[in-house]
């Protein structure tokens, strides 16, 4: 199996780290980003257990400089990079009424922009070395639309489509896409959730702990729709059952289904 040379934002936890992991167990040689520089050096160890060449670079999505430094880096050591994952993201819930337009800021910035700057940076370097691939982490929420979440839906699919976008564009480039679409797993998104519904962290919490799948699950699979170019990877089987009743059936149909899934979530 080649050596793969991938870049991960929002790598020292979550999701992100058990991407680390995985592409580590393969043999590839990782690099994983984020603004938690304690965590980031704290997490190194195990992921250079797996692979020696791994390491570790402060990176905040929200400035592009970080972004090109991390480039730079990459450039020096690996001679380029083969994937870049753009996983850093955050969640924000409440009511369109009662979320400020500094959230929608906030929101926009990371889960949207930061994936924005990932592929506008390496896309050059990719195009140069005739081939690359993305993966962007988007959510199932980006491609339906649950109510009280306006921001984060809209941000996730905002990466639905731009992921689809290029997928199209970068194609003569033998440049690669796939757009990632989790349903709720345990991970640490909750961590830094902005809501302004009551006890929001908690309820999110037990959603996810109530999921069959963990994010070395979610993982893997992410990894497998890469080895077969997937566009779209939706890990969670009631997730692809949702989305294909989304396209399918009727709206009003759609709705209901919807709103009683909602009202049994809040109980």
């Amino acid at each position: 199996m080649q050596i793969k040379r991938v870049f991960i934002t929002g790598g020292a936890s979550g999701l992100g780290y058990a991407l680390a992991q995985e592409a580590a167990a393969r043999g590839w040689k990782v690099c994983i980003g984020d603004r938690d520089t304690e965590r980031g050096e704290a997490v190194l160890e195990s992921l250079q257990r797996l692979q020696s060449d791994a390491f570790f670079m402060p990176c905040d999505v929200t400035r592009i400089s970080d972004l090109e430094a991390v480039a730079k880096e990459l450039q020096s050591r690996w001679s380029g990079v083969d994937i870049v994952v753009n996983n850093a993201g955050v969640a924000q819930v409440g009511p369109i009424t009662e979320t400020s337009i500094s959230d929608w800021q906030w929101i926009i910035d990371i889960n949207l922009l930061g994936v924005v700057r990932g592929c506008k940076v390496f896309t050059p370097i990719m195009q140069e070395q005739g081939q690359g691939y993305f993966l962007n982490v988007a959510s199932l929420a980006g491609l339906l639309d649950m109510p009280n979440a306006s921001s984060y839906n809209a941000t996730k699919a905002a990466v639905v489509s731009l992921s689809e976008t290029l997928h199209n564009e970068l194609k003569p480039n033998n440049i690669g896409v796939t757009v990632l679409c989790p349903s709720f797993f345990k991970t640490n998104l909750a961590q830094g959730m902005r809501s302004s519904v009551p006890d929001m962290d908690k309820k999110v919490d037990k959603w996810m702990a109530s999921s069959k799948l963990n994010a070395a699950d979610v993982a893997k699979m992410a990894w497998q729709a890469v080895d077969a170019g997937k566009l779209h990877a939706l890990p969670h089987r009631e997730g692809r059952t949702a989305w294909y009743m989304k396209r399918f059936l009727p709206r009003s149909l759609y709705q209901a289904i919807v709103h009683k899934k909602a009202q049994s979530r809040t109980k």
